[in-house]
């Protein structure tokens, strides 16, 4: 049974998947942070159950964990050019060339606050470069590239397509709400966003390429972005820990413009929005096989409407398909601030704190919402 959002009316969606056949395994644990894994995930916590041979939630595929790190499948361990301090990093991210590898070792820390507070330093990756460190390779937590320079407008930008980001930590330098700050701006007779925005913001990885991998990396502590996607189409952003990009007013762990993303196996926390569009035409994305923890500043994953951009039409992006991910945060899980152009379909999620898709789930005309799972019990038979 399907159903839709009615604009401005939210309605009960199916909850029951049937009788019940089976639960599901325990899924893979994560990885001790001590020991490699950089998740804080709870072991042996269930993130799927199977009814009636159907999966609800996120499911661990054959490439490691979800979020990456220990286990991880796909890690490299050399390059074709090292790189152990930031110097010797901007000098080879300047002459490697498509299909070769630029490797900082694990234990490396590069520190780009000098560089970024008095010269506002980008580090620029040219077309099909592959940046990456070894995180989860023999307990290794993965190379360091950090700034502590509130004033961060980027740290990293992609200047080509077909680029890959793999198995670094990057670390911002604002994991913080800012709830008053927030409050000062936009409460009662507040001055607004010019004063919103004389507290500078920050970004972690900016793309406006086609066919952006960013995988197996801890991103935390940007006050705007994690993973910045204003451009380019097919992007995949898998088995990342995304964490601490909770600004309030702003605050994403991926957000995208005009383009789109398949977004899996990533394990997300304490973002205001974990996932966000702004919901220009074309703006899209497919979120499946994540894990959202318990904590969120706001809902969970989002697309904006024409009302959020004040251009007089009430499109949310193209089209979104969020399915098979579990959601343990309280706040309300998607949504969807307008009508997607083609369609918005919510299903095979395991929504662990919420008893409904009333609870789960705030949209318009054009968002369909089936055969989820609520509560921290299989369904009912219907």
């Amino acid at each position: 049974m399907e159903k839709n959002f009615s604009r401005r009316q939210f309605v009960r969606a199916a909850a029951a998947a049937g009788s019940l056949a089976a639960i599901g395994t325990i899924s893979p644990t994560f990885a001790n942070p001590t020991a490699g894994g950089l998740s804080d995930f709870p072991a042996g916590k269930q993130t799927w159950k199977k009814i009636n041979n159907t999966v609800y939630g996120a499911k661990a595929d054959e490439s490691g964990p979800i979020g990456g790190g220990t286990g991880y499948k796909n890690i490299l361990t050399k390059g074709d050019f090292v790189a152990e301090d930031l110097e010797t990093l901007i000098d080879v991210l300047g002459k490697a060339k498509s299909g070769q590898v630029v490797f900082i070792p694990g234990k490396a820390i590069i520190d780009m606050t000098t560089f970024i507070y008095i010269d506002k330093l980008t580090l620029k990756i040219p077309e099909g470069v592959t940046l990456a460190s070894d995180r989860g390779h023999n307990g290794s937590l993965g190379a360091q590239i950090t700034s502590d320079a509130l004033d961060t407008p980027l740290m990293i930008q992609i200047t080509g397509p077909d680029v890959r980001i793999t198995g670094i930590r990057l670390q911002g330098p604002n994991p913080k709400r800012y709830l008053d700050h927030h409050k000062r701006a936009f409460g009662k007779g507040g001055p607004g966003h010019t004063y919103y925005y004389k507290f500078p913001t920050s970004n972690g990885i900016n793309v406006k390429f086609p066919k952006v991998e960013i995988d197996n990396c801890e991103i935390s502590g940007f006050a705007h972005a994690g993973v910045n996607l204003p451009g380019g189409n097919d992007h995949h952003i898998h088995h990342n820990h995304i964490h601490k990009c909770q600004y309030n007013g702003l605050g994403y762990g991926v957000a995208l413009d005009n383009s789109n993303a398949l977004i899996e196996y990533n394990l997300f926390n304490e973002n205001r929005h974990s996932i966000a569009g702004t919901g220009r035409i074309g703006c899209s994305y497919t979120a499946r096989h994540n894990v959202h923890e318990d904590i969120s500043l706001s809902h969970c994953f989002d697309m904006h409407g024409g009302r959020d951009r004040k251009d007089n039409t009430t499109i949310a992006g193209t089209l979104i398909e969020i399915y098979n991910n579990t959601f343990y945060a309280p706040q309300t899980a998607v949504v969807i601030r307008g009508v997607p152009q083609e369609k918005c379909d919510v299903r095979q999620n395991w929504l662990i704190t919420h008893k409904d898709a009333r609870a789960a789930v705030r949209a318009e005309e054009k968002t369909f919402v089936t055969d989820n799972l609520y509560g921290d019990k299989p369904a009912k038979p219907a």
